[in-house]
């Protein structure tokens, strides 16, 4: 016992951490508390906002024409980064966003949606890494993420599933979002709030979701002030715009018709004048001519029909609509913000997890979730873009993404898209503001041209609020990090960038910046993965990549390619080609086994759905007690899924094929068992059949096989909670719960398709294919 406690036994217990004085009684006793925990006074918010797939050049202060008040405001309140780069897809962004580590050494060498097995796809955040949240939340701040998760591998998605790796257990005391790569806007196919999926049976009519995003966050901050006027926040805002499938609202769109008809040549050229008048880059800085390599090429505008060009139009219109959504959501956020007193010391920072997409392919699609299908052997007649009129494009029937053509624009006035590690991949916004702590003066015009790169957030955030990265998490020490503070850069504009030199990977491409120069390399299916085909552009006098020096300069090609490789064996880089890779965990066989599913029941996850029904026959049984109306069962959306329902006595199969409906009427039903069994076919798609108890009652010959994220809404039992399989039921019921008893349904998965098997086998070919 210590000597500040003579009254106290030697044998006492619970008295050896007390400050004070312990005796008999209270009154010989003196009083003492824990010192309270908590920020230091004046600690400065943050918010750290993120688009996804939103290229360099769409938003007012990067030269785009859509009005975005909110950002002009928050580019001159602070700074601009021109030069700024990140990873070219998104789970590697945020992977390396929250943590300051290379994204393959965060486990992370491509999106969350595999797992084949190797350290560099892990998809999961190591327990020895600390997280920027975790860390602002040890020094006292509260910590909110809202949108797109997308840090945990699909396997554990389910709401049964470990949840280590999500946002809770990673350092937030609040989520508010979906863990998925995507969404849709006006039907979510399951949100999630802290731990715990919501269900909806229906949605407001005018429901949004970037607005209801909003509105949680702002709800946060309020609460927060009235409880804890003194603790700084820390809120991350990842949103799922500008994702694929495109989706605005009405009022949004219709602010936006007719800004694109133009064409894409035109806007595109016009963007770059702004950017030159901007000064983000050289005055004698060209504008790269248009994608002529097969596959990323976009037809010049004047050589489309007039009736092509408003259809190509109409999508350009819904990205436009989206993007002035942001902003205005964003300059509500800011605004409770500024209510509350403290905005000038609130540090914001703006960016985006890659540049802009050409997944829409050359003429865009009505029918996202068929276009965005990997699969190999699909048939040559295979349908990207189901035709749909045109005046559903961004609205909840449509599930939508724009040609690529705006994805180059996109991207102006770089080269290339999102998956490359050439500029237009990788080259993105970045908007810092914190008038309290990097007040900018008066001849500063806030471009800060230095290379920066995405892992640099985390310890220039750290770094500005004074805060020390954890050095410990679960007992074990944090692994260091690979970013660098960008303070000096901001506080200086003639400072030398923090990070001098950076590798890039995906898929097979690669680059490596050093010092001003950029060697690179475009991988395509054909090409081997282990002899890139490196161009090498001075960056610092080319930003565009347009003059390739690989032939004059061998010795730096041959220096940079070694640093490369170097840099690859020290990130977890190898083994390339890992994200194309066959094959998961064992442990996933149990997500195959047969489930019985209760009415009670949540909604069955998208993913844990697919291993029941995805490449294989399948049966589905409904086993109905008493009669009643409504969805007997339903999995999937607008872009596509199927559903049994019974309306006005009749029992009815739907299917809609990837946003084309097929309907099938199946005689009188009052009570009986229900049972659809789906059989693969030839060329990718099945043939479906339902029986009442034995007795055969119809179906569909042949169907389009739903695939990749097909369905993206997960199963339901007895209604039909997401975006709508049937249109019309919806408009006549919307969720149309079902009134009488159902016991259950039983998904019974069947044989795997052979073509399954051969995918399996072509996939591995591909993969010997890139090491030749």
């Amino acid at each position: 016992m210590t000597a500040q406690h003579p009254d106290v036994p030697a044998h006492a217990r619970g008295y050896d951490r007390f400050p004070g004085r312990i005796g008999t009684t209270a009154r010989e006793s003196t009083r003492a508390w824990p010192r309270p925990k908590g920020a230091r006074p004046g600690t400065p918010n943050v918010v750290v906002v993120i688009l996804d797939d939103m290229g360099y050049s769409d938003v007012a202060p990067y030269g785009s024409e859509i009005p975005t008040p909110h950002l002009t405001a928050l580019a001159e309140r602070g700074y601009r980064l021109t030069n700024y780069h990140t990873t070219p897809v998104c789970s590697p962004a945020r992977a390396a966003i929250l943590t300051g580590l290379n994204p393959h050494r965060a486990g992370f060498a491509s999106v969350a949606n595999s797992d084949p097995g190797f350290p560099n796809l892990r998809l999961e955040i190591d327990q020895d890494v600390a997280t920027l949240p975790e860390s602002l939340r040890a020094a006292g701040y509260a910590t909110y993420a809202f949108g797109k998760w997308h840090l945990t591998r699909d396997a554990l998605m389910h709401d049964g599933a470990d949840k280590s790796s999500w946002p809770l257990q990673r350092g937030f005391d609040h989520f508010y979002g979906t863990l998925e790569g995507l969404n849709s806007f006006f039907h979510p196919n399951q949100l999630v709030r802290d731990n715990t999926p919501v269900d909806r049976d229906d949605w407001p009519a005018d429901y949004y979701l970037t607005d209801d995003l909003t509105d949680d966050a702002i709800s946060q901050l309020a609460t927060l002030r009235a409880q804890e006027p003194d603790k700084p926040f820390f809120l991350y805002f990842a949103h799922h715009a500008m994702h694929g499938p495109l989706g605005a609202k009405a009022e949004d769109i219709a602010a936006q018709r007719g800004a694109y008809a133009a064409g894409w040549d035109e806007v595109r050229r016009a963007r770059h004048a702004r950017q030159l008048e901007l000064g983000l880059f050289p005055p004698q800085t060209p504008l790269p001519p248009s994608a002529t390599e097969p596959g990323f090429d976009v037809p010049a505008w004047d050589g489309l029909d007039a009736d092509t060009q408003d259809l190509y139009a109409r999508y350009m219109e819904v990205y436009a609509a989206m993007v002035a959504n942001v902003d205005e959501n964003l300059g509500r956020l800011l605004g409770v913000i500024e209510d509350l007193g403290e905005l000038d010391n609130t540090i914001v920072v703006f960016t985006s997890d890659n540049g802009g997409t050409a997944e829409g392919g050359p003429e865009g699609t009505r029918s996202y979730f068929s276009r965005f299908v990997h699969v190999a052997g699909l048939p040559q007649d295979w349908e990207a873009d189901v035709a749909r009129d045109r005046d559903v494009i961004g609205t909840p029937r449509s599930m939508v993404h724009y040609p690529r053509g705006w994805g180059q624009v996109s991207n102006t006035p770089f080269r290339f898209y999102k998956g490359q590690t050439h500029a237009g991949g990788v080259r993105v916004p970045f908007l810092v503001s914190w008038p309290a702590g990097l007040p900018k003066a008066a001849d500063d015009d806030g471009l800060r041209r230095q290379y920066q790169y995405v892992t640099d957030l985390t310890p220039t955030l750290l770094d500005l609020v004074g805060v020390e990265r954890l050095a410990t998490r679960q007992g074990l020490p944090t692994q260091e990090i690979d970013g660098v503070s960008l303070r000096p850069v901001l506080a200086e504009p003639a400072a030398a960038s923090t990070h001098p030199e950076q590798y890039a990977e995906f898929g097979g491409s690669r680059g490596f910046y050093r010092d001003g120069w950029k060697l690179v390399s475009l991988h395509t299916p054909g090409r081997s993965i282990t002899a890139p085909q490196w161009e090498l552009y001075h960056v610092d006098e080319d930003p565009n990549e347009l003059v390739d020096l690989a032939a004059k300069e061998p010795e730096r090609v041959a220096e940079l390619s070694a640093a490369w490789e170097d840099a690859a064996w020290r990130n977890t880089v190898f083994p390339l080609g890992a994200a194309f890779a066959p094959g998961r965990r064992p442990a996933e066989k149990a997500l195959e086994r047969p489930v019985r599913l209760l009415p009670s029941t949540r909604r069955l996850e998208r993913y844990r759905s697919s291993k029941l029904t995805s490449l294989r026959s399948f049966e589905v049984l409904a086993e109905v007690l008493e009669p009643g109306e409504g969805v007997l069962v339903a999995h999937g959306d607008q872009g596509g899924g199927y559903a049994l329902y019974v309306e006005e006595g009749v029992l009815h199969l739907a299917f809609n094929e990837y946003g084309r409906l097929h309907e099938a009427p199946l005689g009188a039903f009052t009570t009986g068992e229900v049972r659809a069994s789906f059989t693969w076919l030839p060329e990718f798609r099945w043939r479906i059949e339902v029986t009442v108890d034995g007795e055969a009652r119809g179906g569909l010959d042949s169907v389009a096989m739903l695939l990749g994220m097909a369905p993206f809404s997960g199963i339901d039992v007895g209604v039909n909670r997401g975006g709508p399989v049937h249109w019309g039921v919806y408009e006549r019921h919307g969720s149309f719960r079902f009134t009488g008893r159902l016991a259950a349904v039983t998904y019974e998965p069947g044989e795997h398709a052979a073509y399954d098997v051969a995918q399996v086998a072509a996939v591995e070919e591909d993969v010997a294919e890139y090491y030749d």
